[in-house]
């Protein structure tokens, strides 16, 4: 009733705006009439409304068209800074796989360098620990998180087993070392000295591109437990063990004894062996001849310097075969038994200083199976670099 009501009013408010409406126009005189009916100014009034409200429409239209073309253009250029932002990811992550395998190969020549200088062929490296397995466990879920990057974990995670596989074994080594040198009575702590001692020189960084990159921790480790154990074998290689003469026949022992000159109570500084004269006297251990040439009391002798504050002397010979500064090895004739000096027979008198005080040879001379075995792998190991040095030489 109401709505009725309004449209009524509204069409009666229309009517009163479009009624007749009649013009006069006057020309010579003359006086015409212009009529517009009402019917007339509706029909042209609906017809410009109709054309205003299609230009509405079609504006509107072109409009949200407008809209809808800029917001496709919107989203195109999203997914394509997506692809962008995707394609740089993947490129910064290819990146990050190459910079992997970088760091991983000079991980390896690590390694390579520090098994050829200190190690040589490979050790028996015994089986994996909780740690390791911790590694292989670390390694499955890289993979499975990145699929690409799993031949590197697998490849990190070998190199870090090995490593620490590696500091085990030469920490193993270096205790067994440490032993036989404490069954010659001597003290491996105080014989050997630190791997930074005594050095120096210019700076030359590993890695030959000139950046100064730490070493991974592990590496690190296995680095100081190959010093040490490189260190403590030197050590013991420099201890002399070897028998300096042929002959077992020994006339006097180490300690006070009474002088066969004066008869007076006196410290006999080593061991004297008896034998014919022109028997050869040997080196008991590798050196240089610090000495070689008459030496009061000692008549001919010739002394050693083996490193570590450990000398050896060999007196009253009847005939000298090397010269200062040369450098000898175990076993290597320096020699001939002789008298010369002050002696009262055809003998050796063999000594052993340390840091110039003189010891008893005896525990040198008398070193078990199992201690010379030791001895002679670590030998074994220090020249097995100057073998494949001569051999790359004659190729």
């Amino acid at each position: 009733m109401h709505s009725n009501n309004t449209g009524q009013g509204l069409k009666a408010r229309l009517d009163h705006m479009f009624t007749d409406r009649e013009f006069f126009m006057r020309s010579h005189g003359q006086v015409r009439f212009l009529t517009i009916s009402a019917r007339l100014q509706k029909r042209v009034f609906y017809s410009a409304a109709a054309v205003l409200a299609l230009w509405l429409v079609i504006t509107l239209a072109m409009m949200v068209n407008q809209l809808t073309v800029t917001g496709e253009r919107m989203a195109l250029a999203e997914k394509e800074a997506a692809v962008n932002s995707t394609e740089s990811r993947v490129a910064s992550y290819k990146q990050s796989i190459e910079g992997v395998a970088a760091d991983l190969k000079q991980r390896q020549d690590v390694l390579d360098a520090m098994t050829e200088q200190f190690i040589g062929d490979q050790p028996a490296l015994g089986a994996a620990t909780e740690t390791d397995e911790q590694l292989s466990e670390n390694t499955r879920k890289i993979s499975a998180a990145f699929p690409e990057a799993a031949h590197l974990a697998r490849l990190e995670a070998r190199q870090i087993a090995f490593a620490r596989r590696l500091t085990r074994a030469a920490n193993q080594r270096t205790e067994q070392v440490a032993e036989a040198i404490r069954k010659f009575g001597l003290n491996p702590d105080k014989m050997s000295p630190q791997p930074t001692d005594a050095m120096g020189g210019p700076f030359i960084p590993f890695f030959q591109d000139g950046d100064d990159q730490p070493l991974h921790p592990t590496l690190e480790q296995l680095n100081r437990a190959l010093q040490r154990m490189d260190a403590l074998e030197r050590t013991l290689i420099a201890i002399p063990s070897g028998k300096p003469s042929r002959t077992g026949m020994m006339s006097s022992s180490f300690g006070f004894r009474r002088d066969p000159f004066t008869g007076a109570s006196a410290m006999h500084s080593g061991i004297d062996f008896k034998g014919p004269h022109g028997q050869p006297i040997l080196a008991a251990a590798g050196g240089r001849v610090s000495h070689a040439g008459w030496k009061s009391g000692y008549g001919k002798s010739v002394e050693i310097t083996h490193g570590n504050g450990l000398m050896t002397r060999y007196a009253h010979l009847s005939r000298i075969g090397v010269t200062t500064g040369q450098t000898v090895e175990q076993g290597l004739q320096l020699g001939a038994m002789g008298s010369t000096g002050r002696s009262t027979g055809t003998h050796l008198h063999f000594e052993v200083r340390l840091n110039g005080r003189a010891i008893n040879p005896r525990p040198f001379l008398e070193a078990n199976t199992d201690v010379l075995k030791v001895k002679a792998s670590a030998r074994q190991r220090a020249s097995a670099p100057k073998r494949a040095e001569s051999g790359t030489s004659r190729g």
